[in-house]
């Protein structure tokens, strides 16, 4: 097999292609075009609901992925699954594929098998589980988020393989499950069951991010602080208010209170974001009665907070309780503010990191793009591989994998539905960035 050259990069290894080379892979990746249309519209047709959302898990998934590769000629995955007893098959799939390379760190592409459900069935101008061409779009559930991470990952390494190169390092598929519910069953616990699995001087890149243009390279990410507000009264007849303790109005005032007091406490702004101040906002409310002439007793309700890094996740609720505080006395009720779930934002990857200058590098190679680098609110599968490796001193002492996120030619809106993905040359970026 061939050897790519590995030439001493200022900050770290550099990967230059030969033209006729580039010129091969390029092909053979463009020969796939239709094939990478099939095998997302397969992929799309399992589900890959995790138990949270109301699915059986990504087993499924996981099975036609590994007869896939079976079939492509590549690595058998080997399997590191969690114990899940609320899944038919037992377990939720991680899958650990490993190409060996020459002596150069390791390149691991780190993707989830998993999506979110469908949403309102009505805003889809078809099934989401059926996969359709519509002109340069794919439309479907999962395509975008995602699938083309892991389509772009597989066919990549498909065409290396198929091309006869061997990396200048080994390079890895980490293919996980949970990302969608908080990665208990998928990253956090493939890394904590196999800690020195990515090692401190490997390269992760994490395609769970992108815009339409394909040329951001995503270094940081905001925490994510879920609230949950429950607030007791008393219910009584709408004819009795003086009677009981509303517990609705009480709720009302909460929201407004809360939100006040966060965006008051926490005004930083940091333009690597979009948007660039941190947001605390209410989202999902519990139904309380089910007819108007009933004062309700009881509500709860949830805050998505997305946090800029300087700022402690633990201040952010402490001061959203001060801000509920006086609310007990005023209308009569209990509140209570708790984390449902919290995820510190990890230190932010450097932009001199030499993942980052490669993906710049391959994106103006095989782009023809200027690469910038930004920070995103949502929290990616990347962002709690980071927290596990926080007790790791990794690549120029910071405390997580030099990861960076390319998504190419995508549109944003995450879980939309009717989301549309552009059949482009994404795999050719894979391929690059390796």
């Amino acid at each position: 097999m061939g050897r790519l050259t590995v030439v001493p990069y200022p900050r770290g290894p550099q990967v230059r292609l030969p033209e006729d080379v580039q010129r091969r892979i390029k092909a053979r990746v463009e020969g796939y075009r239709e094939e990478m249309i099939e095998f997302q519209r397969r992929l799309t047709a399992i589900s890959g609901l995790g138990p949270d959302n109301g699915g059986e898990g990504e087993e499924p998934r996981a099975q036609f992925l590994e007869n896939y590769l079976r079939e492509a000629g590549l690595p058998a995955p080997r399997r590191v699954d969690a114990p899940d007893p609320r899944v038919p098959a037992g377990r939720r799939p991680n899958l650990v594929l490993r190409v060996p390379g020459g002596d150069a760190p390791a390149l691991w592409v780190l993707c989830h098998l998993d999506t979110v459900p469908p949403g309102d069935l009505g805003a889809w101008s078809g099934d989401p589980l059926e996969m359709r061409v519509e002109g340069d779009r794919l439309i479907g559930r999962g395509v975008e988020d995602n699938q083309q991470g892991l389509t772009a990952s597989l066919f990549g390494l498909r065409a290396l393989h198929e091309e006869g190169l061997r990396p200048p390092g080994d390079v890895g598929l980490l293919l996980v499950a949970d990302e969608e519910s908080g990665n208990r069953y998928g990253i956090d616990f493939l890394l904590s069951t196999e800690p020195e699995l990515v090692k401190p001087s490997d390269l992760v890149v994490v395609p769970d991010f992108g815009l339409p243009a394909g040329d951001v390279i995503e270094t940081a990410e905001k925490g994510i602080l879920l609230m949950r507000a429950d607030v007791h009264g008393r219910q009584v007849h709408g004819s009795m208010p003086h009677l009981g303790a509303n517990a609705h109005r009480a709720a009302a005032h909460l929201v407004v209170r809360v939100d006040q007091a966060l965006h008051e406490a926490f005004p930083a702004s940091d333009p690597r974001f979009d948007p660039p101040a941190s947001t605390f906002e209410p989202t999902k409310r519990l139904a309380n009665v089910p007819n108007i002439n009933t004062i309700p007793g009881e509500e709860r309700l949830w805050f998505d907070c997305r946090v800029l890094p300087r700022y402690p996740l633990e201040d952010v609720l402490r001061v959203a309780r001060e801000a509920a505080a006086g609310l007990e006395a005023e209308f009569g009720v209990c509140v209570a503010l708790e984390s449902e779930a919290s995820f510190p934002a990890p230190p932010a990857t450097s932009d001199d990191a030499p993942v980052v200058r490669l993906l710049g590098d391959a994106l103006r190679e095989l782009r023809g793009v200027e690469a910038r680098t930004i920070g995103i609110g949502g929290g990616t599968v990347g962002l709690s591989g980071a927290r596990c490796a926080r007790r790791r001193v990794v690549h120029h002492g910071r405390q997580r994998p030099p990861t960076g996120g390319v998504r190419p030619d995508l549109q944003p809106g995450g879980g939309r539905p009717g989301l549309r993905l552009p059949i482009c040359r994404a795999p050719t970026v894979g391929v690059g960035g390796g």
